[in-house]
């Protein structure tokens, strides 16, 4: 599989003297390989065989800020929303990650391509790990904090990961299931408190030396694995490098946050998803820009809105719940201090939402499309037409297709599977493989495409549009959810004998978990209210509170195929009113 050829890139890292301003700031080495882009796409340069993003950008911001040719805005910027807050120069971040880098190399003995969990909230110890595992070359697989004992135990066993950080809210969960993993030799818990058989990394990289070399990376080596659900089977392991995920945004630059060394950006998305990484980590760094965190324990619109009053956020990303539910308040009453753009991805906006959002605020929402499989895929960038229901145009490097079942390319206006060209020249986004799993990694290749499982249409333009999914994924404010998961966890109560989950319209999450139930025979209750709160309850504390069915029915039976396979399809189309 070629991902270009492996060369060095001359002068990539040479910092030049700037070749234009932007807001009266100087655009220091990343207009330099962004001018790089078309060549590199051509194949006449080529990408670093060895990059880390850690020393090859972050360390780079740090000297530029020495020199005093960047804004004096943080590199990170966090409160608690309850009076806390913590803002860090980019040396400072860097001097905060040597130390964590330390504790897990010095202290828990981890090497380059270990594997650690990370299940943490918004908090400033989030980042400093993940710079700290760049540092040492050691493979992140992040979580979101409502993991249940059953998801953290397969996430630990199926990636053999050596350690494991978290807070002291899932440190007994942690503990629940530790002894039924063998490789887990770390627990490292950030908390003010202690716990018997853990390391208190709070305490610990505070009196670590700052003294730390960055190891030397492949652009291809493992950088983070992301768990993300399938409808069939278990959640996968989708493995993103040091190239896919780092050095990526230095060849795209601008194409769908258009962000400055002096701009702002807040993405209120969950530190488990790949959207955290994108929107808060990677490319906003590679710009230079201040990324700003709030704490959030929940997503409440008096905060956000407030938040957005009262701190110079330039940037907003978030799910389109959240622009749902932000468009209910009256908006008048509230005026921000510098919000200028409005990001949505994760799942299809409504067109009535994004002119609400406008005629309130005067802003538009610009959406974006990607998976975790892909990064940002398509987006509609700043300065472009926005149609509503669309989800933009290609982002730089990805030639996107819409295909039929043969692969072949389908002309506009005709409804197929959104594809991305993979072949001959694999797109530097897209992820390396789903780890331990080639029938799943080959099967997700068509001819020369990646397929992302999702159907739309283009227009003459080189607009994509959203249809559907064409597996049975839900994607409920933002998160994706299996049905095979919550499947599982209803087929344990004793009550049910036979379940199918499917999406179903949501006014504020875009769609809703919905569970059709066929009781066990050998039960039997005239209550069937209380029966649906029972499951959902049973469900919530098997798996992820967030994957409960909010809507059940009980059903006499299923739809089925001939082979004995459930038509969730029809279930699907059923409830979106499309028999």
């Amino acid at each position: 599989m070629k991902l270009f050829k492996l060369q060095t890139l001359k002068c990539l890292w040479t910092l030049k003297p700037p070749s234009r301003t932007f807001r009266g700031h100087p655009r220091l080495f990343v207009s330099d390989v962004y001018s790089q882009y078309e060549s590199v796409r051509r194949g006449e340069q080529e990408i670093p065989k060895y990059f880390n993003f850690a020393s090859d950008v972050l360390d780079k911001w740090s000297e530029i800020e020495k020199a005093g040719k960047r804004p004096s805005n943080p590199a990170f910027w966090w409160i608690s929303g309850k009076g806390e807050e913590v803002k860090w120069s980019f040396e400072e971040l860097g001097f905060l990650s040597r130390k964590v880098a330390n504790v897990l190399t010095k202290v828990c003995g981890l090497q380059k391509g270990d594997r650690i969990v990370v299940i943490l909230p918004r908090i400033p110890e989030w980042w400093l790990v993940n710079v700290a595992c760049m540092r040492a070359g050691i493979v992140l697989i992040p979580g979101i904090s409502q993991l249940s004992g059953k998801d953290i135990l397969y996430r630990l066993q199926a990636s053999k990961a050596v350690g494991i950080i978290t807070d002291d809210t899932l440190a007994p969960t942690v503990d629940s299931v530790a002894s039924e993993c063998q490789f887990l030799k770390t627990k490292l818990m950030v908390s003010k408190g202690s716990r018997e058989g853990w390391l208190n990394l709070t305490d610990l990289y505070k009196n670590q030396s700052a003294d730390h070399s960055c190891i030397k990376t492949r652009i291809q080596d493992s950088m983070i694995i992301f768990f993300t659900s399938g409808t069939t089977g278990s959640p996968k392991m989708t493995e993103h490098s040091q190239g896919s995920l780092g050095f990526r945004p230095l060849l795209s630059e601008r194409y769908w946050l258009d962000l400055t060394p002096s701009d702002v950006i807040w993405s209120t998305a969950d530190t488990g998803w790949i959207v955290t990484s994108l929107a808060s980590v990677f490319d906003p760094w590679v710009f230079g820009s201040c990324i700003f965190i709030h704490k959030l324990p929940q997503i409440e619109s008096a905060a956000i809105l407030n938040t957005l009053c009262r701190f110079p956020v330039d940037v907003l990303v978030g799910a389109p719940t959240l622009f749902r539910m932000l468009v209910q308040n009256d908006l008048s009453n509230y005026k921000f201090m510098n919000l200028r753009h409005c990001i949505s991805g994760g799942e299809p906006l409504n067109p009535e939402v994004m002119e609400q959002w406008k005629s309130k605020t005067g802003l538009d929402i610009h959406e974006i499309y990607g998976q975790t499989e892909t990064g940002i895929i398509c987006s509609v960038f700043k300065g472009m037409k926005i149609k509503p229901g669309s989800m933009g145009k290609a982002a730089p490097f990805y030639d996107v297709q819409i295909i039929d079942k043969n692969a072949n390319i389908l002309p506009p206006g005709h409804q197929g599977e959104i594809a991305v060209r993979s072949k001959p020249i694999r797109p530097l986004g897209l992820f390396s493989e789903y780890v331990d799993n080639p029938q799943k990694t080959a099967e997700s290749q068509r001819g020369d495409f990646y397929v992302t499982g999702d159907r739309g249409t283009v227009d003459e333009d080189g607009y994509f549009h959203f249809i559907g999914r064409d597996d049975d994924i839900i994607i409920s404010s933002g998160y994706r959810i299996g049905p095979f998961e919550v499947e599982s966890a209803l087929i344990e109560h004793p009550a049910v004998a036979e379940t199918a989950v499917v999406s179903s319209p949501d006014p504020l999450r875009g769609e809703a978990v919905k569970a059709f139930v066929v009781l066990s025979p050998t039960f039997s209750s005239t209550d069937l209210e209380s029966l649906a709160r029972d499951l959902q309850e049973h469900v919530k504390k098997t798996t992820a509170p967030y994957k409960y069915p909010r809507k059940v029915e009980f059903v006499q039976e299923l739809p089925k195929t001939v082979t004995g396979k459930i038509k969730r399809n029809e279930l699907r189309n059923k409830e979106w009113g499309r028999m």
